[in-house]
């Protein structure tokens, strides 16, 4: 069989935007599926910090992970569980913290992790912290602020200084409550109700650090009706709106639906384009100077199942513990199987995903900020157990995008096959319970092209068919005489057993990046396998010509 052909144009000398590194920020929710306790915090484990200080507890297989990574925001507490949340039930000595009824999820919260732990995690793992708050008390807010912000001697610094920390913590972004548009939330509200609040709690947060980067809270439906009040009111506090968009997979029991998985990275982009052009219209209309950013920062793969089957549970390999399973049909109910392990369908979805982020750095209102739901455990990237800890397959996506990626995005076209099919809209059902789809044209290859600081340039190519090769066929500049002759190839997926491969702790590099060096070009062309991600390095072209 012939290797399909994709003509790839880059033109390296149009930029089109730049990434911000904040789009690979990540995401914890306390009393989420071992986000935080099993996961990021262990007390008790050998595998865990034993000295004394706002680390003890703190897994350290897990902070090493997570610190090869070089995230950007990570957001927390959440997620559902912030609008209950009260900051002051976590912190001061951990023996004498409350131990709460947990309303979002239906457990307990220890509050042994709480704000001073969370952000020395994120100073030893190298990340900037994102706290969000639940936006139902403008005063506990402000002395949020002040709490890990302020420098000058008021009784909360002094108390922060007891706790162990003299130095403000410097916490530049912050969330104005989250999915207030939604009744699981406590606080829910309506758009002008929110809008209101939003204004409020910015405005006297802004008057303790006005420093501080706020996120307010976006809508992924009824956009317009919830975004020109927010806007209209409380827009000129905002530098983000957030954006909220989860996957649909069912391969847990129809066994396979790599190409389903996969084509929902077309949704995720068509989501993204609609709600910037919104967004940057509507603050036109209401007098903006400029509009707010999107920050998507909730994003996954929702991994489901037949409600009726027996609850999944963490196993110890790093998926999902063995059960008796019934044979099902077409289930009535499904629901979210948390401890699911990530796949390469689910690393190729994501790769698409971040192509879609990187085209949107064009537009007035980008996403330059984004974390997926999770970074640790609950069908995250970095999975726990407590015989240890390993990189999940989606791991090295972040991880490889990056490291390896430039940052400022050049114009690029791909002219190649695709599959005409109904492309899933992600975990949004119709009244029988149905997925969602439309009609859309699927690229089998899809390219983000990126200048590094260097000056080189680099290409991250997906090839989203299942088993067959894709020819990358690359034009530089109107020319294939500018096309280099080789390239410094990164791969991940190409080798793995098949499209709904795992890592587990026996076998934690099954799905990993394989270095392949510098690989000559054949004929201006380069080949690239079935379900794979693929970054080409080709050096400073500025120099070359």
């Amino acid at each position: 069989m012939p290797v399909r052909e994709a003509l790839v144009t880059v033109d390296t000398r149009r930029p089109v935007g730049r990434i911000d590194d904040d789009v690979y920020g990540h995401f914890l929710e306390s009393a989420f599926f071992g986000n935080i306790e099993g996961g990021v915090f262990d007390e008790g484990s050998p595998l865990s910090v034993d000295e004394p200080g706002p680390l003890r507890g703190v897994r350290a297989d897990v902070l090493e992970l997570c610190r090869e990574l070089g995230p950007g925001p990570i957001r927390w507490p959440g997620g559902n569980f912030t609008s209950a949340y009260h900051w002051e039930d976590g912190i001061g000595p951990r023996d004498a913290r409350p131990t709460r009824l947990e309303l979002a999820w239906g457990g307990l919260e220890s509050n042994r992790f709480g704000t001073d732990e969370f952000l020395a995690w994120c100073e030893a793992v190298g990340a900037e912290p994102y706290l969000v708050h639940s936006c139902r008390d403008v005063d506990e807010a402000v002395r949020w602020v002040e709490y890990t912000n302020a420098a000058r001697d008021t009784t909360l610094t002094a108390l922060r200084a007891r706790n162990g920390r003299a130095e403000p913590w410097g916490v530049r972004y912050w969330g104005v409550g989250n999915e207030v548009y939604g009744p699981w939330q406590m606080g829910h509200r309506s758009a002008d109700e929110y809008a209101a609040a939003a204004r409020e709690h910015a405005l006297f947060m802004r008057q303790v650090d006005p420093s501080i980067r706020l996120i307010g809270v976006g809508i992924p439906w009824r956009q317009e009706e919830w975004t020109r009040p927010l806007l209209a009111r409380a827009g000129a506090f905002f530098d983000h709106l957030s954006l909220h968009l989860y996957g649909a997979s069912t391969h847990l029991w129809t066994g396979d639906d790599y190409d389903q998985v996969v084509a929902q990275s077309l949704y995720f982009e068509r989501e993204i384009n609609t709600y910037s052009r919104l967004v940057t219209a509507i603050s036109a209309e209401v007098g903006l100077e400029r509009p707010p950013a999107l920050a998507l920062d909730e994003w996954n793969m929702r991994h489901l199942e037949p409600a009726d089957w027996p609850d999944p549970e963490a196993g110890d390999d790093g998926g999902v513990a063995p059960r008796d399973l019934p044979d099902t049909g077409e289930p009535g109910r499904v629901r979210v199987n948390r401890w699911s392990p990530r796949t390469v369908a689910d690393l190729v979805f994501s790769a698409g995903v971040f192509h879609a982020i990187h085209r949107s750095a064009g537009l007035p209102s980008p996403v330059s900020m984004a974390n997926p739901v999770n970074l640790v455990n609950a069908n995250g990237l970095v999975v726990a157990r407590p015989g240890g800890a390993l990189r999940s397959a989606i791991y090295h996506v972040w991880h490889l995008y990056r490291h390896h990626l430039g940052r400022t995005v050049l114009a690029s076209e791909v002219d190649g096959p695709a599959r005409s099919t109904a492309v899933r809209l992600g975990d949004n059902r119709g009244p029988d319970g149905r997925l969602l789809t439309a009609p859309m044209t699927v690229p089998y290859l899809d390219v983000s092209a990126t200048r590094a600081d260097d000056g080189s340039v680099r290409i991250a190519a997906v090839n989203r068919h299942r088993d067959e090769s894709v020819r990358l066929r690359l034009v530089l500049d109107g020319s294939a005489a500018n096309t280099p002759g080789h390239a410094h190839v990164r791969t991940l997926g190409a080798d793995a057993p098949g499209p709904h491969a795992v890592n587990t702790l026996d076998a934690p590099d099954t799905v990993a990046v394989r270095d392949l060096g510098r690989v000559e070009a054949t004929g201006g062309a380069w080949d690239l396998a079935p379900h794979s991600v693929t970054v080409l390095a080709l050096g400073d072209l500025r120099g070359e010509r």
